[in-house]
């Protein structure tokens, strides 16, 4: 291993705003709103603030598997937050949510109406409002959230982690990327060990377990995320693979992704959702509306 330069942290820590890579502009040491503005009400029942990155995509596949149910009081307007212009900062979304990360939901349906942050928190709302994605035998229901909380808790070392410092991090360092490879490789033999016996996540049936991994998980194996699916040898996790692929056919799924995304190719990117018709111009693999 190549020895690091010796670093000895000072006695009282400094923000420095220059430094942190790519994503300093938007990160300080402190919360709250950076300037006024109110947020845009569409509307349906759910008013979903986000951007598709893979914790907004959970939001948006769930919304959507739940719509392809027959759940018309699922319906939604998404709404998108750059998070790169620091629009995660406004007064309006800081009141949804005074953490300052996508996604953040609404729900007027409610009187007064619920606010509900965090994307796990989000996805176990509404599985408990409609009953849906969720176990209600007590054994299966513990067995999926484990893994639902699992993933909250393995997440930050993938993406805050192995992501920042192998992909974003202004300088390469070998020891943060060795150890948070090391990690990240663990998490996916977890997973490919558990989808060895089981068809999902959870067991035999799909949940919010899988909307929360797959996201994660299979974007990397399947290299959409970090371009590191060769420095992780992901083909070694062929239950992953097989599951992550399972999953990607899913209609509803493949709507999911698209929403808020405002990147890559054109055709996959709906930045706005107000109703299930604007799907119609955009294709994806023949994605079904109905």
């Amino acid at each position: 291993m190549t020895k690091p330069v010796p670093y000895t942290p000072p006695k009282v820590w400094k923000w420095d705003a220059e430094t942190g890579g790519r994503f300093a502009s938007i990160n300080r040491p402190i919360s709250g709103a950076t300037h006024e503005k109110k947020l845009p009400v569409g509307k349906h029942p759910f008013q979903l603030y986000s951007l598709a990155t893979p914790n907004g995509i959970k939001v948006t596949v769930m919304l959507e598997e739940l719509l392809a149910l027959g759940h018309k009081e699922a319906e939604y307007d998404a709404w998108i937050i750059n998070i790169m212009d620091g629009e995660q900062f406004g007064s309006g979304f800081v009141e949804i949510n005074p953490n300052s990360k996508i996604p953040a939901l609404v729900d007027h349906s409610t009187t007064p109406a619920t606010r509900v942050f965090e994307s796990g928190a989000i996805l176990l709302y509404l599985a408990e409002k409609f009953d849906e994605f969720i176990p209600s035998q007590p054994a299966q229901r513990a067995e999926c959230l484990s893994w639902l909380f699992w993933q909250m808790g393995a997440g930050p070392y993938l993406g805050g982690g192995f992501g920042h410092f192998y992909t974003y991090a202004p300088e390469k360092l070998q020891y943060p990327i060795d150890r948070f490879t090391m990690e990240v490789k663990r998490q996916l033999d977890v997973l490919d060990k558990r989808l060895a016996d089981n068809e999902y996540i959870s067991g035999d049936t799909y949940t919010i377990a899988d909307m929360a991994i797959w996201p994660w998980y299979g974007d990397l194996v399947k290299n959409k995320i970090y371009d590191a699916a060769e420095f992780l040898q992901a083909h070694e996790y062929s239950n992953v693979l097989r599951w992550t692929e399972q999953i990607a056919k899913r209609d509803a799924v493949k709507r999911g992704r698209m929403v808020n995304r405002s990147w890559g190719n054109p055709k996959y990117q709906l930045r706005e959702r107000h109703d299930s018709s604007d799907f119609a111009t955009r294709t994806q693999d023949k994605i079904s509306t109905s």
